[in-house]
């Protein structure tokens, strides 16, 4: 019987062994797509105690917990002490095997706290102190401190068109170069609050990470989600103003709309930011006019209720304008889609969303992919894309959608992105690569992303990382693969790629 998580966790064979720890492991960390806090970066917080690092905001463990019985205050109440929910949670981990919670849980504790030791109520209490103590004593327990412990080279947070980015000129105050075009002179940013602070005499951000002991380059995602959100009338209103104080226009018209979006896209240009993403359920690719739009706006805008065809039309026309903006500006974008979001209307109610009430959606959605990439592709303005699917009856479907659209002009210009969310496992990921493997290039692929809101969740490349070695070493042992001459050398730059340089040569 083999011991539990040892140096060899996942890793099948010698080879495997070989291409993790020597070309795998020693690779930093480019996480292109997470929910971290910027303010909690930029502050470089400290944590109270393991129950705030650990369980804030993770609704992984809050879904298991309600699963195993555990009573809502001890998983999101208020007035629960940080112990009585590290208890709980620590009670919940033993009906984990088999879960990857168990794994994450368990590579978490030994490469951020050096602790050993399962998980369970006989050991919580002294699990709880230790790391309590690292966390209020160690210096290197902050925020930041985390992520240079992990050899976390880039983030890239997800950030709404309104928000100011305060946190990110905090930790990059010089204006990067506006693109040519854009709406505002070179150095000028906006008249969001504190726009002031971002010029100083600081060199500007480099998208090539941080020297050995600097603190980890932040930079915003563009995630506008909201901009197209017209099924519920007063909330898209709400919105619009919010964006139109924040780009300093007084909207009223659509073209006004559109002018306060490119305004805040111009903005994060500014200040950094190279990626976009999107959360969708499916993609939107219905025939409109240009009329039509401002008519629905106009509708929405004054609070009408718009019927469905009506709903498609305007989120095709924002999905089409939000990529010629990210083609315009050479941006990478990003499609999240297949969530069945907020099931639970009590529990929304009662907590808001992302709290773990969402499920695995069916959408027919190849057909619109289809048409929405290839208007892009057709007319030129087909920027470098990541896809990625949460339903994995999806996995062949978006694996040969890649070839279509690849155009030689750049390795892996159409990406499918990693396994996401509920995939997000050892099983899903090698699904994932797999049918990459088959249907595409896996040596072009730009790897692993945490996705996460905790600064405990980078194990997870670390995760990823041996669950891609295992395949390839189990391959090269089955004699399907050769590893001697030229190819041996590509398999160990392959594994590097895949780890790192893919996504810093991509991004």
């Amino acid at each position: 019987m083999k011991p539990f998580m040892n140096e060899d966790f996942l890793l099948e064979t010698a080879t495997a062994q070989e291409l993790y720890h020597r070309h795998a492991a020693p690779q930093p960390i480019i996480d292109y797509h997470c929910h971290l806090d910027p303010k909690m970066v930029a502050e470089d917080h400290r944590f109270r105690s393991i129950t705030e690092l650990w369980l804030g905001g993770d609704h992984y463990k809050w879904r298991a917990m309600r699963t195993n019985g555990i009573p809502e205050r001890l998983i999101t109440g208020s007035e629960t002490s940080d112990w009585e929910k590290f208890e709980a949670w620590a009670a919940t981990v033993p009906y984990c095997f088999r879960n990857p919670l168990y794994h994450w849980t368990h590579l978490e504790l030994k490469t951020a706290f050096g602790i050993d030791k399962r998980l369970n109520p006989t050991t919580a209490r002294e699990i709880f102190d230790a790391c309590n103590d690292r966390l209020q004593n160690d210096p290197e327990f902050t925020a930041q401190g985390l992520m240079r412990k992990y050899n976390v080279e880039m983030v890239c947070t997800t950030d709404d068109p309104v928000d100011d980015l305060r946190y990110h000129r905090r930790l990059s105050p010089q204006p990067l170069p506006v693109r040519e075009g854009s709406n505002y002179p070179q150095g000028e940013t906006s008249n969001t609050p504190n726009s002031a602070d971002a010029c100083s005499e600081h060199s500007a951000p480099s998208l090539t990470g941080r020297a050995g002991g600097e603190s980890p380059l932040m930079l915003p995602a563009w995630r506008p989600d909201k901009a197209m959100a017209v099924e519920n009338p007063e909330a898209f209103r709400a919105y619009v103003e919010k964006l139109g104080a924040a780009a300093d226009i007084d909207i009223r018209t659509f073209d006004d709309f559109i002018d306060a979006m490119q305004r805040r896209h111009d903005f994060f240009h500014a200040n950094g930011c190279r990626l976009s993403d999107h959360g969708l359920e499916e993609f939107y690719a219905e025939p409109y006019t240009d009329t039509e739009i401002t008519v629905i706006f106009n509708k929405v805008y004054g609070g009408e209720e718009l019927d469905e065809l009506e709903i498609r039309k305007f989120k095709s026309a924002m999905l089409y304008f939000f990529a010629v903006q990210d083609y315009e500006a050479g941006w990478v974008q990003q499609y999240h889609y297949g969530a069945m979001r907020n099931n639970s209307t009590r529990m929304m109610a009662q907590l808001g969303p992302d709290t773990g009430f969402d499920s695995i959606g069916q959408w027919q959605t190849a057909r619109s992919m289809s048409r929405f990439l290839d208007l892009l592709d057709n007319e030129g303005h087909l920027t470098k894309t990541i896809l990625y699917n949460l339903n994995p009856a999806d996995n062949e479907m978006v694996a040969t959608m890649l070839g279509n659209f690849q155009d030689g002009s750049v390795a892996g210009k159409i990406q499918w992105g990693s396994g996401w969310w509920f995939l997000d496992q050892k099983d899903g990921m090698e699904r994932q690569m797999n049918t990459l493997s088959l249907l595409g290039l896996l040596s072009r692929f730009v790897g692993m992303l945490t996705d996460s809101r905790s600064f405990l969740s980078y194990p997870r490349h670390e995760y990823f990382r041996r669950t891609l070695c295992n395949l390839v070493g189990n391959d090269i042992e089955r004699g399907l693969i050769p590893f001697t001459g030229y190819e041996e050398q590509r398999v160990r730059d392959m594994i590097e790629d895949i780890s790192y340089r893919n996504a810093k040569r991509y991004f």
